[in-house]
């Protein structure tokens, strides 16, 4: 064999995502744009791996111009794999033989029940990546990082309508700062009359919006799940929550005050990807392969 080593990868709507082991280390991580997959297939193959396990939507795509040996896996499967695999050790981690809800947050959302060496897709929102950088961008110019960055320095509060906009103290058995209507405050301004450009400071609460919006609805989902399959622990993964602090910050807000355990994976952007490594790897190992 050319290699010593596996590759795995995990081809999404918008970036096809590389794990990579050599014996006696641990995995790095290198991710590409996926509307190029000659260019990902030359990257990868220029490594010289032994061995390429493939998941994910665009696999079908990748696989014909990888030039070393491949083992396709089901994207769930994968997704199962390595959030095992990346949860060892981590302080959040569910305890031992718990079923949990794992969530791929990329361009949009799946949401699986992991149960042992089990992974079934229970459910999912087209809101994810997509939403956030199309609606985000709409509103405000910026892309992903610049968005990213813009909503740990807003405040949703100012473009969205909270129960207490609404309701005086003790009118209604709701939090007042809950959610009434996402982006109900700017709804008025543009009922109003013509809408001024927004500076720095509205399309930081712009992309704050659209950071709770993306991430309470994620969030309510899983709960209803939850409570549907009997999982207390939710494990959030996917690229898009990369970088991404306010995200996160909502994600975890809304889960815990459903009363869930919220767990973000290490390196959760990469899950699919290292488990096609781990199982390509597992597959290797066995004879006749």
């Amino acid at each position: 064999m050319a290699g010593e080593f596996t590759v795995g990868l995990d081809v999404g709507a918008t970036l096809a995502k590389i794990a990579l082991r050599r014996p006696g280390e641990a995995a790095s991580f290198e991710q590409l744009p996926s509307a190029d997959l000659a260019t990902v297939a030359a990257h990868v193959t220029a490594l010289s791996p032994s061995l390429a396990g493939v998941t994910g939507g665009g696999a079908a795509g990748l696989i014909p111009l990888l030039g070393c040996a491949v083992l396709p896996f089901g994207e769930f499967d994968a997704w199962g794999a390595g959030a095992t695999e990346l949860l060892e050790g981590a302080d959040c981690a569910p305890p031992p033989d718990t079923k949990f809800l794992l969530v791929s947050l990329g361009t949009g959302t799946s949401i699986l029940l992991v149960d042992g060496d089990q992974a079934t897709r229970v459910g999912g929102t087209a809101l994810g990546g997509g939403a956030i950088v199309g609606l985000g961008g709409a509103l405000t110019g910026a892309g992903f990082k610049r968005l990213s960055e813009l909503a740990s320095r807003g405040n949703a509060a100012v473009v969205d309508l909270r129960v207490s906009d609404i309701y005086g103290p003790d009118q209604i058995p709701l939090a007042g700062d809950l959610t009434a209507a996402n982006f109900g405050k700017l709804a008025r301004e543009y009922s109003e009359g013509p809408v001024t450009d927004p500076d720095e400071t509205e399309k930081a609460h712009r992309a704050a919006g659209v950071m709770r919006l993306v991430g309470e609805n994620v969030a309510l989902i899983c709960a209803g799940l939850a409570a549907a399959t009997g999982a207390r622990h939710v494990v959030y993964g996917g690229s898009t929550c990369r970088g991404n602090d306010r995200l996160v910050e909502v994600l975890e807000e809304v889960t815990t005050l459903c009363g869930l355990q919220a767990c973000f994976l290490p390196h959760g952007g990469f899950a699919g990807a290292i488990g096609a490594l781990e199982l390509a790897e597992r597959a290797e190992s066995r004879p006749g392969i």
